[in-house]
């Protein structure tokens, strides 16, 4: 049974005051296994390649277990075989201009090439077969020598994120291959992914920050650490850290995962900004912030971690729910709409738990349970159970090449998968050092439900009511926003703020 305790909101200065890297495993969900204990952080320094997803020591253990035919990386290499798109007959289709609209759209021309990129530049690292390199390295040079814009109704910020964070990987894997033009491929990336993902950010589109929900801007800040990484611009890099940590909108981790439960049992729950909405755009988010950390984890920063372990909670959730068990929620609120002056927008209320799309099948969970369970030795029940459920995981091109296939890369039994001994056995900045990580912070003291914000209460749109201050309520409600992939689904208008939240 879930106990519960006061709630409480946080200012901007108390939560400024909090925000810290938490340390390898304090307040994680269950007891711990293995040596759950962090290497403590060391300075930053310089760059190291390849440093976003992958680094070279996960191509030379893929590399080995596959040449081993080790299970489950054998399984998981056979499913990147049958992708049509990780051949070397794949014929990519670069335009000058992508849509991505309710009519006219193209952007499949977009993903699929990015996809394309990603496995064969796999293949090339695992095999070290240079047709599947020579494939890789012409589909990037053909966008980046065709590509001026990227167009469409508002779900173009969407693609400008997850687009943005895939290309970003494939052109890292083969940033020095023979023949690949990676000054013209960083510009690309820069001067015309990383506007959108800026502008976004930035202004949400003139709409109120908590408008658009989590899996917006966890797409826009993978694109942006991605790109930083690609750049070495460690500006970039420290920007998607902070907006993580800080920022005004659902890609802060403390309004993806607004609601702490702790349940009798100890165990603390982290339910999900988008958990009244669906299940597929939840799963999305949960996705894009695990490509989130990872990458940053390979540029020295532990976001896994920040905050005790929050994202883990909130895996441990959204995991919990879609393996058909029950999960507490409270009643979530988010303020949504156009931005104007004076005015906080209108708000929107989820009363329960949706089970659309419940027991979706996104390839996500092998890196997530990775980091948690192997990396950091902790017990994650559901995260696990769910990476078994899906072992071998897809990726882009496979169930049966649908569009929404193509969000996530995927792959994560091949890529992800660590030896049990590997528990405790690395640090954040596998590519690189790292820099000195903030206090852990943020745990529940005596139990119940906490919702927390991050701003204060004039600047938090999710928290200001039409008289003022929305007090933290023992029903949770809290601030929050963003939409995906759906958008199609709705017949509403994708440009108007609020529409498609």
């Amino acid at each position: 049974m879930e106990r519960t305790t006061a709630d409480r909101s946080l200012s901007r200065r108390g939560m400024l005051k909090l925000a810290g890297a938490a340390g390898a495993g304090a307040g994680a969900i269950g007891a711990a296994a293995g040596t759950a204990s962090a290497v403590p952080p060391a300075r930053k320094g310089g760059f190291t390649h390849p440093a976003l997803l992958h680094t070279q020591a996960d191509f030379d253990r893929m590399a080995e277990k596959v040449k081993a035919g080790a299970q489950p990386w054998a399984d998981g290499w056979k499913r990147l075989l049958s992708s049509r798109d990780s051949s070397t007959d794949y014929r990519p289709r670069p335009v000058a201009t992508v849509s991505r609209a309710a009519e006219g759209a193209n952007v499949h021309l977009l993903f699929r090439d990015a996809a394309a990129a990603y496995q064969n530049a796999l293949r090339w690292k695992i095999t070290g077969d240079t047709q599947h390199a020579d494939k890789a390295r012409d589909i990037l040079n053909g966008w980046s020598a065709t590509l001026k814009e990227l167009s469409g109704d508002t779900s173009r910020y969407l693609m400008a994120g997850i687009q943005g964070y895939q290309m970003a990987n494939a052109g890292e894997i083969m940033r020095d291959y023979d023949g690949f033009d990676l000054g013209r491929f960083q510009s690309m990336m820069v001067d015309i992914f990383y506007p959108m993902n800026d502008y976004f950010l930035v202004n949400h589109n003139d709409a109120v920050p908590t408008n658009y929900r989590a899996n917006w801007e966890l797409c826009t800040l993978a694109s942006i650490i991605a790109i930083g990484g690609l750049t070495e611009d460690q500006a970039k890099i420290d920007r998607a850290v902070d907006y993580f940590k800080n920022g005004d909108g659902n890609g802060c981790v403390k309004r993806a995962v607004p609601i702490l439960h702790e349940e009798a049992d100890g165990v603390v729950l982290g339910q999900w900004e988008e958990s009244g909405r669906d299940q597929e755009h939840t799963m999305a988010g949960v996705g894009w912030m695990g490509a989130l950390c990872e990458m940053a984890w390979n540029l020295g920063e532990d976001l896994y971690g920040y905050d005790d372990n929050r994202f883990m909670k909130g895996a441990e959730y959204v995991a919990r729910y879609n393996l058909g068990k029950d999960v507490p929620y409270n009643t979530y609120s988010r303020r949504i709409g156009r931005r104007v002056a004076g005015q906080v927008g209108g708000l929107h209320t989820e009363t329960e738990i949706s089970d659309q799309g419940r027991g979706s099948s996104r390839p996500i969970w092998a890196l997530i349970h990775n980091h948690y369970a192997v990396r950091r030795g902790l017990d994650v029940p559901n995260i696990t159970a769910y990476k078994d459920k899906l072992t071998p995981e897809d990726g882009g091109g496979l169930r049966g090449g649908a569009g929404w296939s193509y969000d996530h890369l995927g792959y994560g039994t091949l890529t992800y998968t660590r030896d049990p001994q590997d528990v405790g056995d690395s640090a954040p900045g596998a590519a690189r050092e790292t820099k000195t990580a903030d206090k852990a912070s943020g745990s529940a003291t005596g139990g119940g439900t906490r919702p927390q914000g991050g701003s204060t209460a004039t600047d938090d749109l999710a928290a200001t009511g039409a008289g003022g201050v929305l007090t933290w309520s023992a029903v949770g409600a809290s601030a929050l926003a963003g939409g995906l992939l759906l958008l199609r689904r709705h017949g509403r208008g994708a440009n108007t703020p609020g529409a498609d939240a």
